[in-house]
């Protein structure tokens, strides 16, 4: 049966701490509600652009954005296909519920990740012929997945080993870690093999709790630096099969991109006395006051001239009644009593 082999170093030991620390924050502080849908589409625009940016895609940030957002874009069509098709593959991961990952699984990912991009024959099906991995500036071959005869037995061996093993024998991120490479390893498709990869390891994060309201972007910290990305993965075939390195590196892009997140919710949280007076509960702000509440974050604070700049199409009577609102709800305070006066959040 399959077995990964990798040793627990201080590192990794860091980084799932600083993990566990940052989902601790992110799922218990006190405004998270208010963002959750804004920090739920920010992430999935960040995955779905920089998951397909890595592989080659074309399209910005922005143009991925207004791809998703439903706007016709100049660009190539393979590009805006591989948009929509990475989104569809998200949304079938966030609404995922059966108890194990299936080679179905794995085969219908691969068929939403190359919708219209293959023949149909060759979507969510294993390959049946050898391929390898170039440098694509050399042409040099960097890696010789194993053939294709292999596919079948060693994701059916693997996926054993995936479903048995319990969060007690392996810390879940660990067990994401080791699903990103082996499929990345076993290559069991023509195409797509890196984007079914990274969703299936994201998969074993839901799953496993670390959903962590899915506002993460691994695959931001893989585009950022994708020499690095790919050097880790190709240190575990250099180490004889040993995933040391690459769990270290796979637990730190978590660590950061959770810190990340956390620093953020932290400073939209603004105070913990928030959360006693309300006897622990969770605000709910509409989207107006999260705008107001951001602009006094950056700025400090927010006066009666600054809401045609916030809010161009809203009157100032509504923009006052959103700020009565957060008085009221003792998120900010009103210092002074003219048009100079100003809205800080209460600290």
């Amino acid at each position: 049966m399959y077995s990964p082999n990798f040793s627990i170093t201080n590192s990794i030991l860091r980084n799932i701490g600083i993990i566990e620390a940052a989902k601790e924050v992110i799922e218990n502080s006190p405004l998270v509600p208010a963002w959750e849908a804004k920090f739920r589409e920010e992430a999935l625009v960040r995955t779905v652009h920089h998951g397909t940016h890595i592989e080659g895609n074309e399209l910005n940030f922005t143009e991925a954005e207004k791809v998703l957002a439903g706007h016709k874009i100049v660009g190539r069509d393979r590009d805006i296909q591989e948009v929509l098709n990475y989104r569809n593959v998200l949304k079938f991961i966030g609404e995922y519920d059966k108890a194990d990952i299936t080679e179905g699984t794995i085969k219908h990912i691969h068929t939403l990740i190359v919708h219209k991009l293959m023949e149909e024959e060759g979507t969510g099906e294993y390959r049946k012929t050898q391929v390898v991995v170039k440098n694509s500036q050399t042409g040099e071959i960097t890696f010789r997945p194993p053939p294709a005869v292999e596919v079948p037995f060693l994701l059916s061996d693997f996926l054993l080993w995936l479903n048995r093993v319990l969060p007690d024998d392996i810390h879940t991120a660990l067990k994401a870690g080791v699903t990103h490479y082996e499929l990345v390893r076993i290559h069991p498709f023509l195409d797509g093999n890196g984007r079914a990869a990274r969703s299936i390891a994201t998969l074993v994060l839901f799953r496993g709790g670390y959903d962590i309201k899915r506002f993460f972007s691994l695959e931001e910290y893989y585009d950022r630096e994708p020499l690095r990305y790919y050097e880790a993965l190709q240190s575990v075939e250099k180490s004889k099969r040993n995933m040391t390195a690459w769990l270290e590196y796979f637990t730190l892009g978590l660590a950061i991109e959770l810190t990340r997140i956390k620093e953020k919710v932290k400073s939209l949280s603004t105070d913990l006395k928030i959360k006693k007076s309300l006897g622990g509960q969770q605000l709910a702000l509409t989207e107006r006051q999260i705008k107001v509440v951001e602009y006094i974050q950056e700025n400090g604070f927010i006066q009666n001239k600054a809401f045609f700049e916030l809010f161009p199409m809203i009157s100032e009577d509504t923009v006052l009644r959103e700020l009565k609102d957060l008085l009221k709800k003792g998120i900010v305070k009103k210092e002074g009593s003219t048009k100079g006066a100003k809205y800080v959040l209460i600290r």
